[in-house]
């Protein structure tokens, strides 16, 4: 675990002579938020670079009850993507619901079925008011799903112990937030899982320096960055390792008036062929169908890079909300074939967007479903057609 200096708390604790205050998560009823994520690491076989990796994650939250105890029950998704190599695009990779309890203080209670959030108990408040240069220490750990990686069904766990210091007041995006020092090392050796696909972790450490940045207003984080590094020895005698950085922040959006948002959208898009509107439980969709790609592939014709212009335009007068893309096909071929094209399509859309200043790459999720979402039948020419098509969706959070 990183040692701060006495020189350093020295110099927090004289930050502008401010009183202590007291931190704590303060929930809302009906509340609803994100965070977006952003990770770079490189890979390491047996300390050999493999490869590096850009990585977003999305979690939209919703607080469905707010506690008199002061915790709260929140209920969120969470989505992972990594970029597309050649592309801007970032695909999702996993999806996840969870829903815990989380004290005031930075405590979770959480069934154990539940593999997110990864960090967990982090930050941990104490109960007492903090000044400037004050430090404290709380357990924490981390839960990761290794179920593709080792055939481990279960949340693995790895506990650690973080150390915080309290550093001071400062404006961030014209917020007025705190900062907190955030590190902790891992030396952990877990017992051999009782149910794995052979090989397994034996020995998991590293260490992560966070700084957070919180808002007292609001009673929560308002951004992060990490950096961290870590090393897995496996069964097998391989090591695994991960170097990088990560950060985080929140996004609000005020409250989707769907029906209001569909008529502008039908309105604007009324002239377009084969482009239709309509609310549904994510957002409001743009849908269109019969999109035309080269054959077999995931490049656009240009007549379907016009009609994107005007989707674009479109799209950016609602800046402050993230994008879904996806991909459909027609039942044709094999279901990893159609997986892969549905996906590298709604990917080559999603790129055509960011490159057309819609969004940044990490505010557009990009995700595949092959043939799984028919809208009409596969046993026409008419009706393929319209199942071979590609939705744009403004999320509602």
């Amino acid at each position: 675990m990183k040692r701060w200096t006495a020189a350093f708390v020295l110099a927090c604790a004289l930050v502008s002579g401010l009183a202590a205050e007291r931190f704590e998560h303060k929930f809302r009823a009906g509340e609803k938020y994100r965070f977006l994520s952003t990770a770079e690491e490189d890979v390491y076989y047996n300390r050999a670079f493999s490869h590096h990796a850009e990585i977003v994650n999305r979690i939209s939250f919703e607080v469905p009850q707010a506690f008199e105890d002061g915790s709260g029950l929140l209920r969120g998704e969470f989505t992972m993507s990594t970029r597309v190599k050649g592309l801007e695009a970032f695909v999702e990779d996993q999806r996840y619901e969870s829903e815990y309890r989380l004290t005031r203080n930075g405590i979770y209670d959480i069934a154990p079925r539940f593999y997110m959030p990864v960090v967990r108990n982090v930050p941990t408040f104490p109960d007492r008011d903090l000044a400037p240069g004050d430090t404290w220490a709380a357990p924490g750990e981390e839960k990761h799903d290794f179920r593709k990686e080792f055939g481990i069904p279960d949340p693995f766990v790895i506990p650690f112990n973080a150390g915080y210091t309290y550093v001071g007041p400062e404006t961030r995006d014209g917020i007025d937030v705190r900062v907190i020092k955030v590190s902790y090392t891992i030396f952990h050796r877990p017992p051999e899982p009782l149910i794995h696909s052979g090989i397994f972790p034996t020995q998991i450490a590293g260490w992560s320096e966070q700084t957070l940045y919180w808002d007292p207003l609001r009673g929560g984080l308002h951004s992060y960055e990490e950096r961290f590094q870590f090393v897995l020895e496996l069964s097998n005698g391989t090591t695994v390792e991960f170097r990088g950085k990560a950060a985080s922040r929140m996004l609000e959006a005020p409250p989707l008036d769907r029906e209001a948002l569909t008529r502008e959208l039908q309105e604007a898009t009324k002239d377009l062929e084969n482009v239709t509107v309509q609310a549904g439980d994510e957002g409001v969709t743009i849908t269109i169908e019969n999109v035309q790609f080269e054959a077999d592939s995931a490049r656009l014709l240009p007549s379907e890079q016009e009609k994107l212009g005007r989707i674009a335009e479109i799209l950016k007068a609602y800046p402050e909300r993230d994008i879904l893309v996806e991909g459909h096909t027609a039942l044709a071929g094999t279901a990893a074939g159609r997986q892969k094209l549905s996906v590298e399509r709604a990917a080559a859309v999603a790129d055509r967007l960011v490159r057309l200043g819609v969004r940044t790459p990490d505010r557009i999720v990009v995700r595949g479903w092959g043939a799984e979402r028919p809208i009409d039948t596969n046993s026409t020419e008419a009706g393929r057609s319209r199942n071979r098509r590609v939705e744009i969706t403004i999320l509602e959070n």
